[in-house]
């Protein structure tokens, strides 16, 4: 990645303010990669820039990316007034700490919040679970427009979710209502990298649907492999598919009769594998969503795509700015 530019500094060390208006920033901290961007008047990300999640140094790579999105925009650094945070789970909003399952050098809580605010003192800093944030986007701008009763859902490296409830964001005691991806499932045995046993994330994200295939004979080796290998009718992918929808299903199904939802929104890479996965999500979903308050409840594919946690780091940061 390019190093950012050298700016301008008072003689605090802090880059001399200008005349220009303030500007807020959105970062999404996931288990495959980072991305961060300036927030548009509209409320939407700008052109993000993406970085792979590294696996050592991480807040170096994560600061580097924050200041290399300012310099390219020739943005100073004491005008930016808000940074949304959004991170893979498990959060905790009220210590401003990350544990990410998918970040080993972050597992045991990295203070995220007061590391920004160490680059940016100028800024108001706001934090919120990876798929808080998608279900904030999606109800905002995508797929659950005009829904007040909301699961989202991103199925990837990881499974996340958030929960929007009387058209608010539901956070719970520390930032992590809707952590759908640790609903323990029936059948699944499988340990978690939680330290649990039989959550949906075992059975249903990519990494480990393809390590099920894996074991059980198939030679591809990513979720995009995965998803190729079901569309030409591979027994073992449209196996391991089937068993990833119907994990989802179950899931989703448990937390639409718990939550008295409307809709569930769905997205993440993993969830673009297509019918293979999406047949039996919506069979399963059909086969025990059956109480008469869940008549209209629905399951949909997210509409904004791998842009979709970003833009709720961005509703976040033009709350807080």
């Amino acid at each position: 990645m390019t190093a950012p530019r050298t700016r301008p500094t008072s003689a605090a060390g802090r880059p001399a303010r200008g005349t220009r208006e303030s500007r807020v920033l959105a970062l999404d901290i996931g288990g495959t990669k980072f991305s961060a961007a300036l927030v548009g008047d509209d409320g939407r990300p700008g052109d993000p820039v993406v970085v792979p999640t590294p696996t050592e140094n991480v807040w170096a790579a994560c600061e580097e990316l924050l200041l290399t999105v300012v310099a390219d925009a020739d943005v100073e650094i004491d005008d930016v007034a808000a940074v949304g945070i959004a991170s893979a789970g498990p959060v905790d909003t009220v210590a401003g700490t990350v544990s990410p399952i998918n970040i080993a050098e972050w597992y045991d809580g990295f203070g995220i919040v007061d590391a920004v605010r160490a680059v940016f003192s100028s800024a108001a800093v706001e934090l919120a679970l990876d798929g808080a944030c998608a279900a904030l986007a999606e109800h905002r701008f995508g797929a659950a427009r005009g829904h007040d009763s909301v699961l989202g859902m991103v199925v990837s490296t990881g499974i996340g979710g958030g929960v929007i409830l009387g058209g608010r964001p539901v956070s719970g005691r520390s930032g992590n209502a809707g952590h759908v991806g640790h609903i323990v499932v029936p059948g699944s045995v499988d340990p978690c990298t939680c330290g649990g046993v039989g959550c949906v994330e075992t059975v249903a994200s990519g990494p480990n649907a393809v390590r099920w295939a894996r074991e059980n004979g198939w030679a591809g080796e990513t979720g995009k492999d995965l998803a190729d290998s079901a569309r030409e009718d591979d027994p073992l992918a449209v196996a391991a598919l089937q068993r990833a929808g119907v994990a989802l299903g179950q899931a989703i199904s448990s937390a639409a009769a718990l939550l008295d939802l409307d809709v569930a929104v769905v997205g993440g890479g993993f969830s673009a594998a297509g019918d293979a996965l999406w047949n039996p999500l919506r069979e399963t979903v059909a086969l025990h969503a059956r109480l008469g308050f869940l008549a209209d409840f629905t399951v949909v594919p997210a509409e904004l795509g791998g842009i979709g946690t970003l833009t709720g780091a961005a509703v976040l940061a033009r709350s807080a700015g």
